[in-house]
């Protein structure tokens, strides 16, 4: 029997997000799950570097890319519905589940055996202990961050539609950035440029070196 697994992942390209939204530019799973992907790498590599931390971050990229293939079977669950009481939480949860399932059952069992972790089915503290419980928190930062940027991009293009979930979105990261520096790191310096034009990117700005050797200390802490 041919595996159907990959073939399946390759779907994410039909998986539209924010389907109740009227966007500018429709984003679908597989763009979502590069850009979580890259931003997963760039926190841990934060944190690996200004932070003390011992992050796999490569294998952080690697979870950005499938944390949400089991959508290409329940599709992408708008969040009102999605977080709408704890009943639909839960029934949602269990569908991600059997989603996960699935798609782990096209493939033979020493292949399955690689991408049941990455797809979440073995835990993060069976997996590798506390390091590898931070680095699945990043990878969920990212999971946000990703969503933020959405909403920036589409309000630099004038679309008004998503400043409510801008709002709620970016109350939540400060609230993780409380807890994640890697996420205050990168939300200061590196999230301001999103949303510019291609000209104003070009213009190359001079990085504060002395501001970054000031909170590498923080570092050791």
């Amino acid at each position: 029997m041919a595996v159907t697994f990959f073939a399946a992942l390759a779907r994410m390209k039909y998986i539209d997000r924010w389907a109740l939204m009227r966007a500018s530019r429709r984003e679908n799973l597989s763009e979502h799950a590069a850009e979580v992907a890259i931003l997963a790498h760039a926190l841990c590599e934060i944190g690996n570097l200004r932070h003390g931390r011992q992050l796999n971050a490569e294998r952080a990229a690697v979870i950005g890319l499938f944390h949400d293939a089991s959508e290409i079977i329940t599709g992408d669950m708008p969040t009102p519905v999605k977080y709408g009481s704890a009943a639909l939480r839960e029934a949602y949860h269990a569908a991600e589940e059997r989603a996960t399932e699935s798609l782990l059952a096209r493939l033979p069992k020493d292949l399955a055996a690689v991408y049941a972790p990455l797809l979440g089915i073995v835990t993060a503290a069976e997996e590798g202990g506390a390091e590898e419980l931070y680095l699945w928190r990043l990878v969920k930062a990212a999971d946000k961050l990703s969503a933020y940027i959405k909403c920036l991009e589409e309000e630099s293009a004038g679309n008004t539609e998503f400043r409510t979930a801008k709002k709620t979105i970016e109350a939540e990261l400060e609230k993780l950035a409380g807890e994640l520096p890697e996420l205050r790191d990168f939300m200061e310096n590196c999230l301001p440029p999103y949303g510019n034009t291609l000209d104003e990117l070009s213009v190359q700005g001079d990085w504060d070196e002395k501001k970054h050797t000031e909170t590498a200390p923080d570092a050791e802490a």
